[in-house]
């Protein structure tokens, strides 16, 4: 079922249109909120031409370098170390795959009925326009202080360590190859924008092609051709097996599985953060993100079903990162030539790197662009090589700061959970306001693809469930990462609360203390329908 959309109905509503700059029409509206440098940004251009934007082609790279990134090769161990059985474990990795095509569903009405990049702040800010722009500061606080590359970035370094040879367990010195690699992705996407593009298509291949060596690596394994005893596995698959730290499986472990595989699929939705960059999105995104979520869902499970024919139980439930390094020494042994496979797994991993860099520094861009950012012409800029330099450098930043934060030890559980955790409250939300626009005529909504009710439902009642069920303590140890279970959820509300903060004091103490108002300027451009949101300052009580 599909309906057409048109401008008006899936905008705020705004005042009549007037002449604007360079051949724009200007939509002038109030908007009584501190945008405390935005004035200036009315010289930046943040337009991209057609040789730049992305086809089908580059938008199903740019989602399949999202989701095979570090997930598939390193939280297998994870998952199962919650759950204890194998195949709880993989009918879990099937529930993944369904709920992301209901999230794709839900994202897919909001984005083709709002082409622009910035995703989840466009549909937040079209559900939730009372109280103004809560919505944003709330997803400006978590998406800016952590949509980080941190949990890539040191499973890349953790990779490089284990195909050397070394299996250091403090992970300093995989951390500090962590800090190199997202460098690097930073500095090629700041310098070289069109080769930063170039590199993660390349890689998006070279991924696959490495899922598939574990795919058949699995065959080979459930054929008897192991270094190691069969593991026999599949015997009694859903018999619960558990040891002193692991498989325990009640609600909090089960929650916290999920949202290790949730960002193991995590980056279905990188395409609706960069649609402005897009070509045609409409079709595009109807072709490429469906084909690229259901092929990365078989390969998943696939993959898992290659993990548990080729490692024990124990061993399993052990391996955290470097499962996938494991289960190449168990198929092919300890040669060098099995110990560049893990190799190949940090260089797909520096795939996904370049992926999320690309992706979020471009939202974070979105953000400057309206003025949400102090400094937002500083962090809004495409200089010196038309690329959003300042808003990588600010992603980097995060990044290096989560990965050097933790104590000693393996981190990586820990840093994924935080990654993922908030995310369940923002798309609980945007679910809630997709149902708030389907059902309230008043809002006018349309789009050219519709979302069934029980679709949406399913989206939110599992975003909701993994919101609250972290905050119940585990039937196991209270401390299953080497931190206290609550340190995740905690830190996560925790900065989500921080956006509330940041918006009552940005949009109403400042203003009132000052005694100005924002009068928020939107041009839409008569050639292609882009729009630039600029704001200027108006003191006293004219507008």
């Amino acid at each position: 079922m599909t309906s057409s959309s048109s401008p008006e109905a899936n905008s705020p509503k705004q005042p009549q249109l007037e002449e604007g700059l360079d051949g724009k029409h200007k939509v002038t509206q109030s908007a009584d909120y501190d945008a405390a440098d935005a004035s200036s940004l009315e010289d930046v251009t943040f337009k991209f031409d057609d040789s730049r934007k992305l086809g089908t082609t580059g938008a199903v790279f740019l989602i399949l370098n999202k989701m095979i990134g570090t997930g598939i090769f390193s939280t297998p161990s994870g998952i199962f170390a919650a759950t204890g059985s194998v195949g709880v474990c993989l009918f879990l990795w099937v529930i993944g795959g369904i709920l992301t095509f209901a999230g794709l569903s839900v994202f897919l009405e909001f984005g083709l009925a709002i082409p622009r990049s910035g995703g989840e702040k466009n549909y937040l800010e079209r559900a939730y326009q009372r109280p103004r722009l809560l919505a944003t500061c709330v997803l400006l606080s978590q998406m800016i202080l952590l949509g980080f590359s941190s949990g890539n970035s040191l499973a890349f370094g953790r990779y490089i360590l284990f195909a050397s040879g070394s299996e250091v367990a403090d992970g300093w010195q995989a951390r500090g190859i962590a800090i190199a690699c997202v460098t690097f992705a930073v500095v090629l996407h700041s310098t070289l924008p069109k080769w930063g593009i170039r590199l993660f298509n390349v890689l998006g291949v070279f991924k696959v092609a490495v899922l598939l060596v574990i795919v058949f690596g699995g065959f080979a394994a459930m054929a008897g051709r192991l270094k190691v005893p069969n593991p026999h596995n599949f015997d009694n698959a859903f018999t619960f097996y558990s040891g002193e730290t692991w498989g325990n499986g009640g609600a909090y472990e089960y929650c916290t599985a999920i949202l290790r595989i949730v960002y193991s699929y995590k980056g279905w939705e990188n395409a609706n953060y960069v649609l402005g960059e897009i070509r045609n999105p409409t079709r595009t995104l109807k072709v490429a993100a469906p084909l690229a979520i259901g092929g990365v869902t078989i390969l998943y499970v696939l993959a898992n079903v290659a993990y548990f024919a080729a490692i024990p139980k124990e061993e399993m439930a052990t391996s955290e990162v470097i499962v996938a390094g494991v289960f190449f020494r168990n198929v092919f042994g300890n040669s060098a030539a099995a110990r560049s496979l893990p190799a190949f797994v940090a260089i797909s991993n520096l795939g996904n790197v370049l992926a999320v860099s690309f992706a979020h520094a471009r939202l974070n861009q979105e953000f400057a662009k309206e003025g949400l950012l102090p400094y937002s012409r500083f962090w809004a800029s495409n200089k010196p090589f038309n690329a959003p330099a300042t808003a990588l450098f600010l992603h980097w930043l995060i990044t290096v700061i989560i990965l050097v934060a933790p104590p000693a030890g393996p981190a990586y559980n820990f840093i994924t959970d935080l990654y993922t955790y908030p995310g369940a409250w923002i798309n609980g939300f945007v679910a809630l306001g997709l149902l708030y626009l389907q059902f309230n005529k008043s809002e006018n909504w349309t789009s050219p693809f519709h979302t069934y009710l029980p679709v949406t439902v399913l989206f939110l009642a599992s975003n909701a469930f993994l919101a609250i069920v972290p905050f119940i303590p585990p039937t196991g140890p209270k401390d299953p990462e080497g931190y206290p279970f609550y340190v995740f959820p905690v830190v996560g509300v925790g900065v989500l609360l921080l956006g509330v903060v940041y918006w009552g004091l940005w949009m109403k103490g400042l203003p009132k203390l000052l005694g100005y108002r924002i009068v928020a300027e939107r041009y839409v451009s008569d050639t292609d329908g882009s729009e630039t949101v600029r704001y200027r300052k108006v003191y006293g009580k004219h507008l």
